[in-house]
């Protein structure tokens, strides 16, 4: 097998494309990322344009409702909203090896030149280690050019933050965008960093909006945060004895001081 197999589906005119932007939303700290490219796959009239298969994926096979099943891999939808053309990558994992990461960062960045995009954002999660930490988007990008702008439109720069770097595709592709001179920002949603964060989500799609002056509907998260609560709900039960008190030895795991909350991809 080939280290990477791509297969294109699309016609001719879809290379004829407005204003390409590439959104990566793939799997990562509290699915913030992915929640968000999901979505817009969902509710945008979205086309499936490229399969990829890795040798650098998982060795696995999805099974799907039916029963079949269907080899570990990404895709990437291209949709129309509003004055733009999205390219959007989506799929069931990020790679699994360190040299995985670097081969399959080349061949997004390959594809989105392929498609001429010219903007990159990528989405992921910032981990705090708190549940019910202060919610906003955290920023970082290849070109300083760019902080102004996404400043004003609601994202934060610290200063050498996230400390620990950017792992993953989220970070890879800001790197290898550079190379090819084209612009890429990374926007990270505060998540507790252990459970899947739908609320962080719709933070960050609505502050993704904003930045490409688009609209979307976010309704199909609405219910995601619902039915996430509602897991919150019955931990938080789990943790608290027969006295009614809290049980210290049954509550769910808190995050120590020790633990590595580096990974946003």
């Amino acid at each position: 097998m080939k280290e990477n197999i791509v297969v294109y589906h699309y016609e001719q005119d879809v290379l004829n494309l407005t204003n390409p932007v590439m959104i990566v939303g793939l799997p990562g700290v509290g699915h913030v990322g992915k929640f968000v490219a999901d979505h817009l796959v969902e509710v945008l009239e979205s086309k499936k344009i490229v399969d990829i298969y890795s040798a650098h994926f998982p060795p696995q096979v999805m099974v799907e409702k039916d029963s079949t099943i269907k080899l570990v891999g990404n895709q990437i939808y291209v949709a129309r909203a509003g004055h733009l053309d999205l390219l959007i990558l989506v799929g069931d994992s990020q790679s699994s090896d360190t040299s995985g990461h670097y081969n399959l960062c080349e061949l997004y960045i390959n594809i989105a030149a392929k498609f001429g995009v010219r903007r990159i954002f990528t989405l992921g999660g910032y981990p705090t280690g708190m549940v019910n930490s202060e919610d906003y988007v955290i920023g970082a990008v290849n070109n300083p050019l760019m902080i102004d702008n996404l400043s004003q439109k609601g994202i934060e720069f610290k200063p050498s933050e996230p400390p620990g770097g950017i792992v993953g595709a989220s970070g890879l592709i800001l790197a290898f965008s550079q190379f090819c001179g084209i612009d890429a920002a990374c926007l990270m949603g505060t998540t507790s960093g252990y459970i899947a964060d739908p609320k962080s989500s719709k933070i960050l799609l609505e502050k993704l909006s904003n930045i490409l002056e688009i609209d979307v509907d976010s309704t199909a998260l609405d219910e995601k945060i619902r039915e996430m609560e509602k897991i919150v709900e019955k931990l938080k039960d789990s943790a608290v004895g027969e006295d009614g008190d809290y049980d210290e030895g049954s509550g769910p795991y808190e995050p120590s001081a020790d633990d590595d909350l580096v990974y946003f991809g």
